[in-house]
């Protein structure tokens, strides 16, 4: 057979064939694969938008291993202090709950616990509304801060330059007296002493302490004596001439800084409470 005509019938068999590498065959465009999913099938996490996963999510790749460790340690710390107090709630109420069972078991009415009603003088605005109730014409009690302040002159108290009471002395001091127990009915009461700066003119005395000392404990030992007061309401101050209420530079300035202050305060003495 002739060469050409073979040539002809092996290119016709390779059209009819459709053999893959037909040189003659014109390439199909190749279409992109479909990420849909079919119906009933989740589609894959990787093909949702984002990644997958909620932006919200919280990292605790991003905080500090320092920052973690303080939090944990003041929330021990909180922990701690909250134990404690529990604690000594507890304490508290086992005391309270052992005094009540030994007071039923004597028999005895619970204590009444205290409170303004029983001592209707014992705020500030009280203490000086009641120390205008003072009546000591020749004196001037004066408010200052929370007590009330009873000037009197030691030149009306005491010889000069002695702790000896003076008769018109003894009469003032009951007078004061009376009307501390009438308007502070068992206050606590301080008997102040005080003099002034001039050179002592009596060798009794080492100090201006000493002086004042003495004054101090004559008013004490009067007023337990000869007045309503108690014991148990007074105790003495010696100032000496640490506290002048003006300059010492003039004689009626010294006079006025010799002087015996009572001094009465908000609070009442344990023995004027007790029944």
């Amino acid at each position: 057979m002739p060469r050409a005509p073979c040539r002809v019938v092996a290119l016709a068999l390779l059209w009819v064939c459709g053999c893959a590498h037909n040189p003659f065959r014109t390439a199909q465009p190749v279409a992109p694969p479909s990420l849909e999913p079919p119906p009933g099938v989740a589609a894959p996490a990787h093909t949702l938008p984002g990644g997958g996963l909620p932006s919200a999510m919280p990292s605790y790749a991003d905080v500090d291993g320092r920052q973690l460790d303080g939090m944990l340690t003041r929330s021990r710390q909180e922990s701690q202090l909250m134990q404690t107090e529990i604690t000594a709630l507890r304490e508290q109420l086992a005391s309270t709950s052992a005094q009540l069972a030994q007071v039923r078991a004597a028999g005895l009415p619970p204590a009444k616990p205290a409170s303004d009603t029983d001592n209707p003088v014992s705020s500030p605005v009280a203490m000086q509304s009641a120390a205008a109730q003072l009546a000591l014409p020749d004196l001037q009690p004066r408010f200052d801060g929370a007590v009330v302040r009873i000037d009197v002159p030691a030149d009306r108290l005491f010889e000069p330059g002695t702790a000896n009471l003076l008769p018109a002395g003894t009469a003032t001091l009951t007078k004061v007296a009376e009307e501390i127990d009438r308007v502070f009915p068992g206050h606590y009461v301080g008997i102040e002493g005080h003099t002034d700066t001039e050179p002592l003119v009596s060798a009794s005395w080492g100090s201006p302490h000493q002086l004042t000392t003495a004054r101090a404990a004559a008013v004490f030992d009067f007023l337990t004596s000869r007045t309503p007061v108690r014991e148990g309401q007074l105790f003495l101050v010696a100032h000496g001439s640490n506290h002048p209420l003006v300059s010492n530079a003039t004689p009626a300035g010294r006079a006025r800084n010799r002087r015996v202050e009572l001094v009465v305060y908000a609070e009442r003495s344990a023995a004027a409470q007790s029944p």
